[in-house]
This record gives structure tokens, sequence and C-alpha cells, in this order.
């Protein structure tokens, strides 16, 4: 599933093609994703401009000028593919065309469809079910080591487990807690309410690091995901530990190969000598 980079990637994309500029036609090519879509989605976007493009944790926000606001979700294999002068045929999986008024096109293409498009308002964004109860954003000021501590008290189980709740930060998934965690030089399996004080700033600091990294490199491509312009990120050349299962810890000095561990039904990489 894309997590904080890939919905960067992509927020950036579509604001540098979209933003105020109008939608003209939506061209919806069956009746829901993973949720129905509202019966006035294409009504409620078509003639209305665009003010801004924007991400909280793993969504991208879509906000016109008359207060609407799009909430979309990749899922697991969504992606937006901008065209402009040449537009191509319409694939079985391209599920909706956002036309414009400066004849930009977009597809959304999901084969899988876990992704959803959501219509609610400015007013009531900040209650909307999906975004609610979503933790602070790791990259901004509101994230640090006092209050990634501050939300791990009391939790008993393994940090990285910790980390994928989205209540704890927000947009950090399966690949970058893997990545953060060898960074921060801390064991996967280490209980959560143990991070705090210097261990807690280190780990802050390498989500930020990691996330950052990410973001520069277009996110990471392991299956479906690909930036607005069809490219591929290219982050997962990257990869310390994740995906590595097998191959010698980077650290100087350390000798032993990288594990593979399962928890919450998710595949965890790291070094057992290097992270405690």
């Amino acid at each position: 599933m894309p997590e904080l980079p890939e919905v960067e990637t992509v927020v950036r994309g579509l604001e540098q093609a979209l933003l105020n500029d109008k939608f003209t036609k939506i061209t919806l090519n069956r009746p829901d994703l993973r949720f129905p879509f509202a019966p006035n989605f294409a009504s409620a976007l078509t003639g209305k401009s665009i003010e801004s493009i924007s991400r909280r944790a793993k969504y991208l926000l879509l906000t016109l000028k008359d207060g609407t606001v799009l909430i979309g979700h990749l899922g697991m294999s969504g992606s937006f593919r901008i065209e402009n002068a040449q537009v191509t045929a319409v694939d079985k999986h391209d599920h909706i065309i956002f036309e414009t008024e400066k004849g930009v096109r977009v597809r959304y293409h999901d084969p899988r469809r876990f992704g959803f498009m959501l219509l609610t308002t400015l007013a009531d964004m900040e209650n909307h079910p999906q975004l609610k109860n979503i933790g602070p954003e790791p990259l901004g000021n509101e994230f640090s080591g006092p209050i990634l501590s501050a939300a791990l008290k009391g939790r008993k189980g393994p940090i990285k487990t910790a980390l994928l709740d989205q209540k704890v930060v927000a947009g950090v998934g399966n690949i970058y807690a893997c990545e953060a965690l060898y960074r921060a030089r801390i064991s996967p399996k280490r209980i959560a309410g143990t991070i705090t004080g210097k261990r807690a700033e280190r780990l802050a600091e390498a989500i930020k690091q990691v996330l950052r990294e990410a973001i520069l490199s277009g996110g990471s491509t392991l299956r479906n995901y690909s930036r607005t312009d069809g490219e591929l990120g290219y982050f997962q050349h990257q990869f310390l530990v994740y995906d590595q299962e097998g191959s010698p810890c980077p650290s100087p000095g350390c000798e032993k190969p990288i594990q593979r561990i399962v928890q919450s039904g998710r595949s965890t990489f790291y070094c057992s000598s290097c992270q405690r």
C-alpha cells in the first residue's frame, strides 16, 4: 500500500497539473471503488475551480473553491495518470476520468479497487470518519521525540506495530517503519512504551529523515505504485533492511544477515545485532 512518500509524490504531481484549473467533465466508468461513489459525485466537481491539493497521512485532499473536498485513497493499487496533448485509450481499470478547462485529463487507475474517493466539505473535514483520529504529521513541527513518547506511553505491544497505528503518527507504513527503526537502532520487537527520552528522539528523527529521502526519490515502487507522469519511484534501491532478508547488515563492521519476522501479519526486516 502506498505510504506517506508515495502519496506526497502524487499530490505534488496533481498540484502542478491541476491547481487553479476547473473541472469540466467527470466520467465514472463504474459505480464504486472500495465504497460506492456519492450520487452527486460528478456534479459536485463539474464546473468547480481547484483551490488546493494537499495530503493528510495517506489521504489525498483536493479542495474546490466552493468548499467541497474530495478525499482520495490509493488503496493497494491505485494511481493517477496525467495527460495533456496525447490522450491514450481508456483501460478497463481506468475507473474515473477527470477533464479540465485547460485541457488536462487525469485517469484514476485501480486494478484491485481498494482505493476510494469520498466527498466532504472544509467545514466537516476534521470530523470526517477517515480523518478525525489521525495522529500528528511526521514532517510537521508538531511531531517530535516527546510527542512520540507520549503517544506510546503504556503501550505493551512491539514498537513496529505501534508505528503502523495512524493514531500514533500519520502516514507511516510497513516499509518506512522498518527503515526508521533500523536507522534509530531500535529493535522492532521492543515494547512500545519503553520508547522514551533519547531513544524516542532518535526514532522521531529517523522517521523524518527516511520520509524526506523517500519523497526526494519519488517514493518506493514495489508492485503497482507509479507517479502521475507514469514514472516509477526509486527509493526501493536505497532500502537498508526492508525486503533485504539474508543480505548482510549494511552497518560497517556488522556481519549479521538481515532477518525477517512477521508482526501483526506484516513482514518486518531488521538486524538483530544492531537493533536493540
